[in-house]
């Protein structure tokens, strides 16, 4: 496209939408560009998803999200997302990845799978549900088995392997459970871990009655067609197994932020670096928005308290802007 536009914010999550409404409330041209559908990542949240969150601290643009429920569900927040871009008469641009960004001079040239855009700022804003963490065991790149999960009942009378102890492990070992799954935890730590508070004593009471197994303090180290192996304090076992559902979390592409530049830290946690006050990076005039902010640290920025960071960034240009006057 030959027009330059303000502002290029990359993925149409909560948090990049945010980034839209604020630069329209400033009178900057903008365009939002994201891979997939709009809101992509909660779109491919499990069916029957619930937030931790009450639904006012999920809304954005000052538009009230209206729930039947105390914590809205996946549906909800998709009818609302939606109802927000089309009030809000956004900008966006769906199904089209961004694969490069390139400095041109005070300006940045954006490549997609569709075109080129030019923009005097860019806000990455994607998030992190595309990447999964990988075990690095024997067979993990068998069929059966699954980094993502959606719908329980896929899994009626099956054996199901489920790796991890935080919300979505628990999640998926109590709903294959409850519609007649065989259910298997391995968990590495002795106890269960970030489990949302109404789900936790469900867990710890089918766990203590045996309904679920749950093995602590171990770990999966292979796996076969119709089995698995765990390593456990009391040694190695071998289990019959249809499906492992390994729910070991998520991470951003940190292969796409050191390709245009953007530096990381040397550490596992891999945080990218920004500034907090303007959340502009090391790139002067790109800015990053969201949940990328906390690297492999995942569970420290969601929608709830990183709302801000639109109206941060949209200031700093601003401010810019006026010094320039």
């Amino acid at each position: 496209m030959t027009e330059t536009l303000d502002i290029i914010i990359i993925g149409a999550g909560p948090i990049g939408l945010a980034c839209g409404i604020a630069a329209q409330n400033a009178g900057l041209s903008h365009v939002i560009l994201e891979k997939g559908c709009l809101v992509n990542s909660l779109y491919n949240y499990p069916l029957n998803m619930t937030f931790f969150s009450t639904a006012d601290r999920l809304e954005i643009g000052n538009l009230p999200f209206p729930s039947i429920h105390a914590k809205p569900n996946r549906s909800e927040a998709l009818e609302y997302y939606r109802r927000v871009a089309d009030a809000k008469k956004l900008n966006i641009n769906l199904f089209e990845e961004v694969t490069n960004i390139t400095s041109l001079g005070e300006q940045y040239g954006v490549q997609t799978t569709k075109g080129t855009y030019r923009g005097h700022h860019v806000i990455i804003a994607v998030g992190f549900y595309d990447i999964p963490n990988l075990l690095n065991i024997p067979g993990e790149e068998l069929p059966k088995v699954r980094h993502y999960y959606f719908d329980p009942h896929y899994y009626y009378r099956q054996k199901v392997l489920v790796v991890g102890a935080n919300n979505s492990s628990a999640d998926v070992a109590l709903e294959t459970w409850r519609k007649g799954a065989e259910v298997t935890m391995v968990i590495r730590e002795a106890e269960l871990g970030r489990v949302k508070y109404w789900t936790k004593p469900d867990l710890e009471n089918r766990i203590a009655e045996g309904s679920i197994k749950a093995y602590f303090n171990s770990k999966l180290t292979a796996i076969r067609e119709t089995e698995v192996d765990i390593l456990t304090p009391e040694g190695a076992i071998t289990l019959e197994n249809d499906y492992v559902m390994a729910m070991t979390g998520y991470q951003p592409n940190f292969d796409f932020l050191r390709k245009i530049g953007v530096h990381l830290s040397p550490d596992f946690k891999r945080y990218p670096f920004y500034n907090p006050e303007t959340m502009e990076t090391n790139l002067k005039g790109v800015f990053l928005a969201g949940v990328i902010c906390g690297g492999m640290d995942t569970h420290v920025w969601f929608i709830e308290n990183s709302r801000v960071h639109a109206d941060q960034i949209v200031n700093t240009i601003l401010a810019r802007r006026a010094a320039l006057v």
